[in-house]
């Protein structure tokens, strides 16, 4: 992972040593699922009921993103099956991109929150989270050799750029992959909850729209 100015190593947080300890050495897509549920690497495993590592097939082309899983997610252990990851198939759908051909990950691959009555209630991760868990991230850039990486709002993209940038200026551009992916061609685009949360609201429609359009420059990039 690039440099981050505000990123302690995890190696100055007993909290979070890093899964650089839990990730196995022979890097296939079975070994990495088979060795995520052991991972120690920070402190979101104690509270969290699984770890959702990811969905799809190593010959994707495409990688999408995400932060972490949410309450729904956690609860499965499968990427992108709660509201956030309908609005996604439909996004997906109308894009023309089949989510199948797709590998769908997150940063993040515990969910951090905090419990208010009986509800969980989704917590960005810190810094300190990406940092932990960004071997995982390396290894399936090093499985799956995508194409093109589409980072689903900020924390994907300071997993993968290494620094934050503002997507709403961004969004359409196409940035170099990182160390452990350089050939493949990056976009950003704003996490589909973010907009889920317009669905109901007259900016519901645009909002939508803009992320298929991004969707849709990204899959441009596959030869």
């Amino acid at each position: 992972m690039p440099t981050d100015p505000e990123a302690r190593s995890p190696a100055d947080d007993p909290e979070r040593p890093g899964a650089e300890h839990w990730v196995p050495a022979r890097h296939t897509l079975a070994a990495l699922r088979r060795a995520a549920p052991d991972c120690r690497g920070c402190e979101l495993w104690r509270d969290a009921r699984h770890v959702v590592f990811s969905q799809g097939r190593a010959s994707a082309a495409m990688m999408l993103i995400g932060e972490q899983p949410g309450d729904h997610e956690d609860t499965t252990g499968e990427p992108f099956v709660g509201p956030a990851g309908r609005l996604l198939d439909e996004a997906l759908d109308a894009a023309h991109i089949d989510r199948e051909s797709t590998y769908l990950t997150n940063a993040v691959k515990h969910f951090r929150h905090h419990v208010s009555g009986k509800r969980r209630i989704h917590d960005k991760p810190e810094v300190g989270n990406i940092v932990a868990c960004h071997p995982w991230l390396e290894a399936e850039f090093e499985v799956v050799h995508p194409q093109v990486v589409v980072c689903l709002g900020a924390t994907a993209v300071r997993a993968v750029l290494g620094r934050s940038i503002p997507i709403t200026r961004s969004r359409g551009q196409r940035f170099d992959g990182p160390d452990a992916a350089p050939d493949a061609a990056v976009f950003v685009t704003t996490h589909p909850s973010a907009v889920l949360r317009l669905r109901g609201k007259d900016a519901f429609d645009e909002a939508f729209d803009r992320f298929v359009a991004d969707l849709e420059t990204a899959a441009s990039a596959v030869g």
